[in-house]
């Protein structure tokens, strides 16, 4: 349950979350940016999907990349649904009952965290998809500046996700460490 009010709210527990007398524009304001990456991973995509490659080096409509780029359209979809009616739900709830509804915790919790979770989750995946749909393209290709640029990118990738993950674990530790000096 720590974990994901971390991934939900940025805090190990739902201790502070109320404290934001804009607690519902914030809200909304997450479900709102998710659904917009998640149109712009949708409408990507989907070209992909629809197109097949203009040049010959790079082909991104043999089986494995189309079917990455396939799921990756399927994801973002996801996305916007959750994200979308995630965000109609908050714009039509009373933050007071909700706040009541939580304090003892149990299932309206977990359906509160995971109305808040699900769509990054489908948009991670979904951008995941993507890119390895493109990697492996890029380096099936027969040109060798294609996979040169390819591996290049994948470094970057690389970095950049293990940098993410570094920071995503400190913040988590630190997160519980100063939940413990409260208690």
């Amino acid at each position: 349950m720590r974990v994901l009010c971390f991934l939900a709210l940025g805090r190990p527990n739902l201790e502070d979350h109320w404290n934001y007398p804009t607690q519902r524009p914030s809200r909304t304001g997450a479900d709102a940016d998710m659904l917009s990456k998640a149109s712009v991973l949708l409408a990507i995509s989907g070209v992909f999907v629809s197109t097949a490659s203009l040049v010959s080096y790079f082909d991104y409509t043999s089986p494995v990349p189309y079917c990455l780029l396939f799921i990756s359209l399927m994801l973002a979809m996801l996305a916007m649904l959750t994200s979308g009616s995630s965000m109609i739900r908050w714009l039509h709830t009373d933050q007071h009952w909700t706040q009541e509804q939580l304090r003892p915790g149990g299932y309206f919790v977990l359906s509160y965290l995971l109305s808040i979770v699900t769509p990054i989750f489908f948009v991670v995946w979904s951008l995941n998809c993507f890119i390895f749909a493109m990697l492996i393209a890029g380096f099936s290709s027969r040109d060798m500046i294609c996979r040169a640029v390819t591996a290049i990118w994948m470094v970057i990738y690389v970095v950049n996700v293990g940098t993410m993950l570094m920071e995503g674990i400190w913040k988590y530790a630190t997160s519980l460490n100063h939940a413990g000096r409260r208690q």
